[in-house]
């Protein structure tokens, strides 16, 4: 299956595109994976999954860019998002431009996170003229540190998510940061 003429971003292995309507029952069933889900206060329910598919596409629309659905080259096969959000919540370091993904468990180390992110940050940085990037997760998600790590950003610190309370184990954020 070939869709390269839908990708925004393209990697050797991988395509990074706007999402289409066949993206939502893989999407779903990563978001229901409880450990694709590990570092998030729960899995998502199916109504989540599609309002976040119209979130993201929305904010596309606004800013030109965004959060991409993830694919192999050559097959089509969905493998999660990687791509550039808004933190909807306040602390010290917002508003900024983050770089996120969540990949499904079936493509965890193959390398897919560093490859696509590293697009996504030259595509902020030479194409959309972004000046800096953050990325946060839970103090316990390592893994997503070490792609952080990878694509070269550096640690600032630790924050309390605000939208966790207090004692909640994944309150506790690390916080990186890239600039161009």
């Amino acid at each position: 299956m070939d869709r390269s003429s839908s990708y925004i971003l393209q990697t050797e292995r991988l395509g990074l595109r706007r999402w289409i309507a066949s993206d939502l029952q893989p999407f779903v069933r990563m978001n229901r994976d409880p450990a694709v889900m590990r570092f998030f206060p729960r899995p998502y329910t199916a109504e989540e999954s599609a309002v976040m598919i119209r979130q993201i596409e929305t904010f596309f629309d606004k800013n030109g860019y965004g959060i991409y659905a993830l694919e192999l080259r050559g097959t089509g096969e969905f493998l999660g998002y990687t791509g550039l959000a808004v933190p909807s919540f306040e602390s010290w370091f917002t508003p900024c431009v983050e770089i996120g993904w969540r990949l499904r468990k079936e493509a965890w180390g193959k390398g897919y996170a560093t490859e696509a992110a590293l697009a996504c940050l030259d595509h902020a940085f030479h194409t959309l003229g972004l000046g800096e990037l953050f990325s946060f997760t839970s103090v316990l998600n390592k893994p997503s540190e070490k792609v952080m790590q990878r694509i070269g950003m550096t640690r600032l610190g630790e924050f309390a998510h605000p939208r966790l309370e207090a004692g909640h184990p994944l309150r506790p954020h690390v916080l990186y940061k890239i600039e161009k």
